[in-house]
């Protein structure tokens, strides 16, 4: 595949998977961390990987503008078409030698997200759309789109990703961790903390039942791939209160289907309930 001449989605792909090989190049080595606000911080591997992704978008589509965790903003501020890059989504999970992190590319043209790409640095997956449909490319793949496999969401497995990092702005109506202790939440979900947005890419191929996170996520680095993927997928996407995404409270509810999503809906409703 090159970025150079194809869609926008297969330079999605070719970004996150450049930004991918260089994370898994790095892991394990020494590496020097910056810090941000919060406690939070970035390695040079988070600095090296953005800097392979917007390589290759600058490459194929130079008249874009683009946003980049690290970098920030580029290019003119109500750009028609946007690409976000999150170059390492699993900072602390990589730099404690936890093989759990992703590559996140997505690109925003007018008011939707039309192309994305979350990449597996350690499997060699590639999860990928096109806004239209949801795809995986292995890293056994031949590197063509017609023979990337569909993704297909499911609730078999009933795991239920939760993010439990800051920050939570519905707090305290709404915790994370709150949902958790729910018998009703124990008596049908296993929870499971994986910490980077790759867990929403499960979702989308039917490896987790659902994922819930706070937060305010419109045009997020973070999670506009994943959030892309499940919607491609055809996965029940809203925010924590049931309205549609980006309004209400806020926050993501991605579930593989109605009846899971049904259910973490009212779990979380019983919990914001105003008490007497």
């Amino acid at each position: 595949m090159t970025a150079n001449a194809g869609t926008d989605a297969e330079v999605a792909v070719a970004a996150a998977l450049a930004g991918a090989a260089v994370v898994r190049a790095m892991f394990g080595s020494a590496l020097a961390r910056f810090d941000k606000s919060g406690g939070d911080f970035a390695t040079a591997a988070d600095l090296a990987a953005e800097k392979a992704v917007t390589e290759v978008i600058r490459a194929a589509r130079p008249a874009d503008a683009m946003t980049g965790e690290e970098s920030g903003a580029v290019g003119a501020e109500g750009a028609e078409r946007r690409w976000l890059v999150d170059p390492l989504c699993g900072t602390l999970n990589y730099a404690a030698r936890t093989m759990l992190a992703a590559v996140n590319v997505a690109l925003r043209a007018g008011p939707g997200i039309t192309a994305a790409a979350s990449a597996d640095p350690f499997s060699g997956e590639a999860f990928w759309t096109d806004g239209d449909r949801a795809r995986l490319r292995s890293g056994s793949g031949s590197g063509s789109s017609d023979a990337d496999a569909l993704l297909e969401p499911s609730p078999r497995t009933q795991l239920v990703d939760v993010n439990l990092d800051p920050p939570f702005p519905n707090a305290p109506r709404f915790r994370a961790v709150s949902l958790l202790a729910q018998e009703a939440f124990t008596a049908r979900f296993r929870p499971r903390v994986v910490s980077t947005t790759l867990a929403l890419a499960w979702v989308a191929a039917g490896r987790r039942a659902a994922y819930v996170t706070d937060g305010h996520l419109i045009d997020s680095v973070h999670f506009a791939a994943g959030i892309a993927l499940c919607q491609a997928a055809g996965c029940i996407v809203t925010g924590i209160d049931g309205q549609p995404l980006h309004a209400g409270t806020g926050g993501l509810i991605a579930a593989a289907d109605r009846q899971t999503h049904a259910a973490l809906l009212e779990m979380i409703t019983n919990q914001t309930a105003p008490r007497r």
